[in-house]
């Protein structure tokens, strides 16, 4: 009886919780003259869906939620499966700072459910959720810090870039320093802490590392950031692009992603006398990420352009492979300093920002747990730079690579039964149908390439 007397607390407690949530919005929304609350999702794509609801509607949707024709949605429903319901969470009300105050303008990230009240399988939302319990059920808290590159061009119709520069310059001239700044200032306003911003390696590229947080936290910021970046730039009458690799010749844009496991409000990966200060959970989850690296990589990078970065030459990732130090390879495990044991962690630098990062942290913890259950055996470190070794080098060393294509990865990621599990079958079923869409569309074009080089001679 007393579990019992434990778990009815337990379910109060999160009701309670729940009130008091709404309650705050409520209250939020009446002292800051909110007129407007826009309800934001994601589609399988990880492009930010939104409608807006008056506040007069707000209460209504906090507890019942907002019904929607979903058919529309890129991979949520049939025409004759389409009303669903988007749900706003309380926690992640935010006063949009760049619209004026009077009659000001609110967003809540939304669950998408059904109507009987079920999770919609093919919510990326719910996806992560559901992979965090996962992971939860295995007493894992996961903690990620993704470092997002962009860049800002004149317009939208060109790649004329604002700037020069290169890695950390600074010039009295830089224009895009006052955007940095100004996005910076937005994203602390929407409660989103920052570290670091600085210039990027290539011309007229940037970049903004948000604070380390909890998964679900930290791909709402994501799709915030991405959305903020945009709106600073647009209001200066510039294009924010997260397009990764909009210019050739010049290194791409990544989204390197750091990822910890706590446990007991410690860090799993630490293990103070381990090599490298790596516990056995940390050497089972890289392992786990590398072993799977290929079938997940047309998640982590899904797109057709994706695969214009992941070329050797401009510090992206194409070899399988591990170490400390060296940023050549695909995961990197910055050094150990005393004192800060809840630092350790890994870097995995293959993702590209313009992933749906609600399905790219859901399939990291997926083949870093996969490793962690089945024992994986983490392979030596590649302290060497894996671009200058010969093909046969590689191969004696057991070194692996990535996809080379947005086909060859769609077609790996199809076999994948750790994916589709991940994933679920409605959201695995509706990715891989829609990848196969856009190979099939660009792959019968004729390219400018083709018409240059072909049309004068044949």
């Amino acid at each position: 009886m007393a579990g019992t007397s434990k778990g009815k607390d337990m379910v109060k407690s999160g009701e309670d919780s729940k009130r008091q949530s709404k309650e705050l919005v409520l209250r939020m929304t009446k002292d800051n003259d909110i007129k407007f609350i826009k309800l934001w999702f994601t589609d399988i794509l990880g492009m930010l869906k939104s409608f807006t609801i008056t506040v007069k509607e707000l209460e209504g949707a906090l507890e019942e939620g907002m019904g929607f024709d979903g058919s529309s949605i890129e991979g949520f429903a049939r025409i004759d499966e389409s009303d669903m319901t988007a749900l706003p969470d309380p926690n992640t009300f935010q006063i949009l700072p760049w619209v004026p105050r009077q009659n000001a303008v609110a967003r809540m990230f939304c669950n998408i459910m059904m109507p009987e009240g079920e999770p919609f399988q093919g919510d990326p939302r719910y996806i992560l959720q559901r992979n965090l319990k996962r992971a939860a059920d295995m007493g894992y808290t996961f903690y990620v810090g993704p470092e997002l590159e962009y860049f800002y061009f004149q317009d939208a119709k060109g790649t004329v870039p604002l700037d020069q520069g290169g890695y950390f310059d600074m010039t009295t001239q830089d224009a895009a320093i006052d955007l940095r700044r100004e996005t910076v200032i937005t994203l602390e306003k929407m409660g989103i802490g920052v570290e670091y911003s600085h210039h990027e390696a290539a011309p007229s590229q940037h970049e903004i590392d948000m604070c380390y947080t909890d998964a679900l936290a930290m791909a709402d910021h994501v799709m915030t950031y991405r959305l903020v970046v945009k709106q600073i730039a647009l209001s200066h009458g510039v294009y924010a692009t997260f397009m990764p690799k909009p210019v050739f010749g010049i290194n791409g844009s990544g989204m390197h992603v750091h990822q910890s496991l706590f446990q007991d409000g410690k860090n799993a990966f630490f293990e103070r006398e381990a090599p490298y200060s790596l516990s056995k959970t940390a050497r089972r989850y890289i392992a786990g990420l590398m072993k799977h690296a290929p079938e997940i990589t047309a998640v982590t990078n899904q797109w057709i352009n994706s695969y214009k970065r992941l070329v050797p030459g401009y510090e992206a990732p194409v070899y399988i492979s591990w170490a400390r130090r060296n940023r050549a390879d695909m995961i990197r495990v910055p050094g150990y300093k005393p004192g800060q044991e809840n630092a350790t962690r890994v870097e995995i630098r293959s993702p590209d920002p313009a992933c749906n990062p609600y399905l790219v942290f859901s399939i990291l913890l997926a083949a870093g747990l996969e490793g962690i259950e089945k024992e994986y055996e983490l392979p030596d470190p590649i302290e060497e730079n894996v671009y200058t070794m010969s093909e046969e080098e590689r191969k004696d060393r057991g070194i692996e690579t990535l996809p080379s294509s947005l086909l060859e990865a769609i077609q790996l990621t199809e076999k994948s039964d750790l994916v589709r599990k991940t994933l679920g079958d409605h959201l695995f079923e509706a990715f891989i149908r829609n990848k196969k869409i856009e190979w099939d569309q660009y792959h019968t074009q004729v390219t400018e390439y083709e018409l240059n080089k072909s049309l004068p001679t044949l």
